[in-house]
């Protein structure tokens, strides 16, 4: 049987654990993980703080290298971490129909097995993979929220770090012109073209392969809208390179932001020249909606 690699965390019992698990979250964005299982609460407070998580990653090299990018960042003492090897061929897939369909305003994201037949709402379908975007993160919930109230009927989007490809298929379905989407990884790529053919956009929404530095060499124009669900220090490390999408009197939407950050976020945008104009909230996470 096959030995899948991964992290098993354990959360200090304390107040702090919550934050420590958002903060845990909004790094794991950049390490890659293909599935968390955050395990359970304390007994008794069935959304209390978490006490456990195990992290899978597609390879020893990449859960090593998240390891060390957990200590660096959080601390060595802030939680106990070890590697395993889990002798299990259906994980993935296991933790994958745990997922139902979720509605965030007029927008429901649904896996192909939860897909509601009976809604008046906008269905995107979105196969779980290691693409991020199944709407069951605060982020992207975030952003489809703030997408609609910028109402993108008859603009263009672009998609910034599109994987699953959630909100570019969200923009075009609520009537977008059009929505370019580009990532850096492969995987999500893949699995961000078979949900764009599932939900019925492929004649409206352009995939890229690039990342975020590369974007200006892409054969794209400046959009209506940018959308941006990213980590605060990609967003703030990046903003004129966002900036330079938006196109006049634009707007561009960043999520993944915890409320910590907030303003040296909004700081480092209207350095670049845009301007916040709505802030949504879930919990400690964030998206900013800024105007040019």
């Amino acid at each position: 049987m096959r030995a899948s690699p991964a992290l098993e965390l354990h959360f200090p019992d304390s107040p702090e654990s919550p934050d420590l698990a958002d903060r845990l979250l909004a790094l794991l964005d950049d390490l890659r993980p293909v599935a968390i299982d955050e395990g359970a609460c304390a007994p008794g407070a069935e959304h209390g703080p978490p006490r456990s998580w195990r992290i899978y990653f597609t390879s020893a090299d990449d859960r090593d290298r998240a390891a060390r990018a957990i200590r660096d960042e959080l601390g060595a003492s802030a939680l106990t971490m070890r590697p395993v090897d889990v002798e299990d061929e259906n994980w993935v897939e296991r933790s994958q129909a745990q997922l139902t369909a979720i509605r965030v305003g007029r927008i429901v994201v649904a896996p192909p097995w939860d897909r509601p037949s009976d809604t008046d709402a906008m269905v995107v379908v979105i196969r779980p993979s290691m693409g991020f975007g199944t709407g069951h993160h605060a982020s992207t919930r975030l952003c489809l929220q703030a997408l609609q109230r910028v109402d993108p009927a008859g603009r263009s989007v672009i998609d910034v770090g599109t994987g699953s490809g959630v909100l570019a298929i969200a923009a075009v379905k609520l009537g977008a012109a059009r929505a370019v989407a580009f990532d850096c990884d492969p995987d999500a790529l893949a699995n961000a073209r078979e949900n764009v053919e599932a939900s019925g956009v492929a004649d409206r929404v352009e995939l890229h392969a690039s990342d975020l530095a590369d974007a200006r060499r892409l054969p794209i124009s400046p959009a209506d809208i940018v959308l941006a669900n990213l980590t605060a220090g990609v967003l703030q490390a990046h903003a004129a390179l966002l900036r330079q999408l938006v196109a006049p009197r634009g707007s561009l939407v960043v999520s993944g932001i915890l409320t910590d950050q907030i303003a040296a976020i909004a700081s480092a945008f209207s350095q670049a020249g845009l301007s916040a104009a709505f802030t949504d909230r879930e919990g400690d996470w964030v998206a900013l909606t800024l105007r040019a």
